[in-house]
């Protein structure tokens, strides 16, 4: 497959516009040259237009999204270091002085060690607390252990299944698999509440 600009805008359904930008920003790489005005796109492009949205439409900035780009062309050999890597691409930067105290104890009750989680993860654990407390919120001790115990879990599984068959493959899984999946599992979480909440108290959505 070897397209024009114009067919690459109807095959990927991104505005030519939008694909030019991509181009100037990077985050899409040059087409084959064919004369000094034109050039031709392949597969690889309409699929790395298909991330590319799909990352904006997740909400990742163009910032979070070159972070992201750049794991995929470059990724670290080191499984370990990839997880470190896909996660740090799309995670807002966090003040350096907030206090980690009371994600340190969290980060304990999941039987973690500080020295092999990455500082940033960490960080905005903090941040989130510190949303809560601005709110004076607390999250019951026995939810808490119910997010920790489940989260761990749900861990344990993504990992197991990210795939063996390339580095490409497995930079595709954690990456994409770290900005998009998060929306599912919070509208996932927000289904889960509706359907307890009728187990309880036997409601129903009424039109």
């Amino acid at each position: 497959m070897q397209v024009r600009i114009s067919e690459l805008s109807a095959a990927s359904g991104v505005p030519v516009a939008t694909i030019k930008y991509y181009l100037r920003e990077k985050l899409l790489p040059e087409g084959a040259r064919t004369s000094p005005t034109q050039a031709s796109y392949g597969v690889a492009h309409v699929q790395r237009l298909g991330v590319i949205r799909a990352l904006v439409d997740a909400g990742v900035g163009i910032a979070g999204v070159r972070k992201v780009i750049g794991v995929l062309e470059e990724p670290p050999e080191n499984p370990y270091d990839l997880l470190g890597a896909a996660n740090a691409a799309v995670t807002p930067a966090v003040s350096a002085d907030i206090d980690l105290t009371a994600a340190l104890a969290l980060l304990e009750r999941m039987g973690g060690d500080v020295e092999k989680c990455f500082p940033d993860q960490i960080a905005a654990v903090a941040q989130a607390l510190a949303a809560l407390d601005r709110a004076a919120f607390t999250v019951p001790d026995r939810v808490m252990d119910a997010y920790l115990t489940h989260l761990s879990a749900i861990a344990e599984e993504e990992l197991a299944a990210t795939p063996e068959t390339s580095i490409e493959d497995a930079v595709r899984y954690v990456v994409l698999g770290t900005a998009l999946v998060e929306p599912l599992i919070l509208a996932l979480r927000r289904v889960a509440e509706q359907v307890a909440a009728s187990r309880r108290f036997g409601g129903a959505l009424t039109g």
